[in-house]
């Protein structure tokens, strides 16, 4: 698939759980997508281990455990230690079974994205990782993921989008809304900014001309 810009641009991100619709449609906007395994004031932004998904009873945000305080953590990201608390493992898989079992679309990719949520990843940039891998080749996304940061002499115009991407608040993304069919939006309607697994679930890999829907009616990023 050609990527969308003829020119592309590289988006900086910090490491995202599961990250929202939203936020891959940005990263496709640019077709390359640097991740910032050094980002710290993770408070700020609550997507780098929380993610949202919808099932029966409506939107429900799942949240990997973190070893310590996140109140006032400095701790670069890459060094952010997944806590076994709670059994939060069984309780996502659980959750996610529960939203997504009976869609088109889950059993093809459950087997990959079981062995991540039941895995024994120690750090959470790890974890985020391994669950963009999945994401990114069962949707066939024409991204390039790199976890390093554009050099200086790098020619490419750099997007940077760290600090714009949040769970308690609306994000700050230049990117259009493009309702997609979801399972349960019979009963409440359409429901935007959720993760990307829900998009995925729903529409496999023709998620993605709904993400490259999105970048054709986003507003220039700056």
């Amino acid at each position: 698939m050609t990527p969308v810009n003829t020119q592309p641009a590289v988006v900086v991100m910090g490491s995202m759980c599961a990250a929202s619709v939203r936020c891959y449609a940005a990263a496709i906007h640019a077709s390359m997508l640097a991740v910032d395994v050094d980002e710290r004031h993770l408070p700020l932004r609550h997507s780098h281990h929380r993610y949202r998904i919808d099932g029966p009873n409506g939107i429900q945000t799942l949240t990997v455990p973190l070893v310590g305080s996140t109140n006032n953590m400095m701790t670069p990201l890459c060094d952010v230690l997944i806590s076994e608390h709670g059994d939060w493992r069984r309780l996502h898989w659980g959750a996610l079974f529960s939203a997504y079992g009976r869609s088109p679309y889950f059993d093809y990719v459950a087997d990959d994205l079981s062995r991540v949520i039941h895995g024994n990843q120690r750090y959470l940039q790890e974890f985020n990782a391994q669950l963009h891998e999945v994401i990114v080749d069962f949707m066939d996304l024409p991204l390039t993921t790199r976890y390093t940061l554009p050099e200086p002499t790098d020619a490419r115009p750099v997007i940077d989008l760290r600090g714009r991407i949040a769970m308690k608040r609306p994000d700050a993304l230049p990117i259009a809304n493009v309702p997609y069919y979801q399972m349960w939006a019979a009963s409440e309607g359409f429901k935007p900014d959720l993760s990307i697994l829900d998009l995925m679930m729903n529409l496999g890999r023709e998620g993605v001309f709904t993400l490259l829907a999105m970048c054709n009616r986003a507003e220039a990023m700056s």
